[in-house]
């Protein structure tokens, strides 16, 4: 068990300027940074201005080729943020009465992104004139060279990081390629795709010509934003809200409210968290365990009879995602077991392989390793050509995961074949004869770092005033929502008297807790492994979070365990 050190969030911005907030509030919102009062307002005039590079030569192209009636090819990615952006891109094209249909690589057959094949596939599928990337091609330099061969234009719209000089496509926007000044560059790749197309039905609305009401598909822009874990600043807060409310009133693709349904939830009362736990994981199964296809016609369903077979078979994907991660997970965990490492034995890196493994289920397990032993980590599984393997990797915070395997792709361009990413994770793949020696540079390039990021820290808003313990204060967090990606649902911690306890169905801890005059109840869910509980002790130090607990018709205070002392 990796030991976790507590820290107090430090104040980033001043408290006293949020006026008509319980002070406790105010310092929540000053330790995450919020700038102003403004940033309260999720309203979507206030969305950052369109101005991304590539963004007008992109809508000329689009909006000449629906006039044209040219054939168009959406290449979307097989995760939650390519599925949506296919499916946002389809609807709206469709809305304008373009021709229009999509192609996601497989990622057993083909890989990531607009590849040369892609471009062929493309081609002899469909004999587009114009191809259009969502979520990929920002790399994609040899498959934007087939399609120019093969006679068809091409449009990337991308939201990955690229320290190189951008494809020759008719235009490419994405926040991240150089020279792009747009203020945000958190935007995911439905978020991008959704300016272009907003700026597209702008153009042709002012012309009279067939538009869409894009906004009408921001559940899809909340879903792939938050799934793709993007940083939740200002603009995508926005974004996300907006989203999550069109949910809520049932204003949102069929397809989403059939998964909410399979799920046992109630689209009403969904909450942003809701996109990442609930709904992401069961599109994101499609691409992991067969065919996005099946994720993207969920998305693009217009009728419940036709959604929701097809949400059914992805809650299946899921299920049967969920077994082979477990196994997957154990098989890891034996092999570092059996090099009985101590805590302070265990590598700078986690960089693992085993032949059996499932390409579609390896980022989970990696994410898994790296919130368990708080190292980066990277989890390899056979490609299907039998000499390369295929790596999902996921850091903690001081690692910038894209970056260090660019390093080593420097200093020793041998060991890896293909790579790109984000901060916090990444895709690459290397042959697998190199595997032990790309584990040996990447363990020291990761071992060379700062000592202290390899130190677990649990970040809190410090202890909530006991009169504060109610209802109304869990009201307020749900108000300033939503909460996610570097912008944390709030944690407190604090001392409290155990009264009593039981354990629900030997995996989740449930607790009756007393401070002062006040008592509740808090459970902790899946604790095997996480902490330990003395049951001889009466007092706790707890990390939590707030929650409600409905039983029979009444609501309660309940406190959701983080972390247990």
């Amino acid at each position: 068990m990796t030991k976790i050190q507590i820290k107090q969030r430090p104040l980033l911005t001043r408290p006293e300027q949020f006026q008509g907030v319980p002070p406790f509030i105010a310092e929540i919102l000053a330790r995450r940074g919020v700038q102003s009062e403004q940033e309260l307002e999720l309203k979507l005039k206030n969305l950052l201005a369109p101005e991304l590079k590539g963004l007008d030569a992109a809508v000329a192209l689009m909006d000449q080729a629906i006039d044209e009636q040219k054939k168009i090819v959406i290449v979307g990615d097989y995760d939650a943020d390519g599925a949506t952006s296919t499916a946002l891109m389809m609807l709206v094209l469709r809305d304008m009465g373009a021709q229009v249909d999509y192609l996601v690589p497989d990622r057993f057959k083909y890989g990531y992104g607009l590849t040369p094949a892609i471009a062929e596939l493309a081609h002899h599928t469909y004999q587009p004139d114009l191809l259009i990337t969502v979520d990929n091609g920002i790399s994609s330099h040899a498959g934007v060279d087939a399609a120019h061969a093969l006679g068809m234009q091409v449009i990337i719209t991308d939201h990955h990081l690229t320290t190189k000089e951008t494809p020759l496509a008719e235009a490419v926007v994405n926040p991240n390629q150089l020279g792009c000044e747009f203020p945000s560059k958190a935007l995911a790749g439905v978020g991008v795709a959704f300016y272009v197309l907003a700026n597209l039905a702008s153009l042709r609305n002012r012309q009279g010509k067939s538009t869409s009401k894009v906004t009408q598909y921001l559940d899809l822009v909340a879903l792939g934003t938050y799934a793709d874990v993007a940083v939740l600043d200002y603009n995508n807060r926005i974004l996300v809200d907006a989203g999550v409310k069109r949910i809520q009133q049932h204003q949102c693709r069929v397809g989403i409210l059939a998964l909410l349904d399979i799920a046992g939830r109630e689209a009403t009362s969904i909450r942003a968290q809701d996109l990442g736990f609930v709904l992401g994981p069961r599109i994101n199964a499609a691409g992991r365990m067969e065919s996005m296809r099946i994720g993207i016609e969920c998305l693009l369903a217009d009728t419940m009879e036709t959604a929701y077979p097809i949400a059914q078979q992805l809650n299946q994907l899921n299920i049967d995602r969920r077994q082979i991660e477990g196994e997957m997970k154990q098989q890891a965990l034996s092999a570092l077991d059996s090099l009985q490492l101590s805590q302070q034995d265990i590598p700078a890196a986690l960089v693992l392989f085993e032949e059996n493994w499932h390409q579609g289920v390896i980022g989970i397990v990696a994410g898994r390793l790296k919130e368990q032993f708080h190292r980066p980590t990277i989890v390899f599984a056979p490609d299907e050509d039998g000499i390369h393997i295929k790596g999902s990797a996921r850091s903690i915070d001081g690692v910038h995961i894209r970056d260090t395997i660019e390093q080593v792709a420097e200093q020793h361009p041998e060991l890896v074949s293909h790579f790109g990413g984000h901060a916090a994770a990444a895709g690459l793949t290397i042959r697998k004869e190199n595997f032990e020696a790309f584990k040996t540079v990447f363990n020291d390039c990761v071992a060379a770092m700062d000592e202290s990021i390899f130190q677990a820290t649990l970040w809190t808003d410090g202890e909530l005033p006991v009169s504060a313990l109610q209802l109304d204060t869990l009201n307020w967090i749900e108000q300033l929502g939503p909460w996610g990606q570097k912008f944390p649902l709030p944690q407190f911690e604090g001392h409290f008297k155990v009264i009593d306890f039981r354990w629900l169905k030997e995996t989740h801890l449930k607790l009756r807790l007393a401070i002062d005059q006040y008592s509740f109840d808090a459970i902790a869910f899946n604790t095997a492994g996480r902490f330990e509980f003395d049951p001889m002790r009466d007092h706790v130090h707890l990390v939590y979070e707030i929650d409600r607990n409905v039983f029979n018709g009444n609501v309660s205070l309940q406190l959701r365990i983080v972390h247990l002392n």
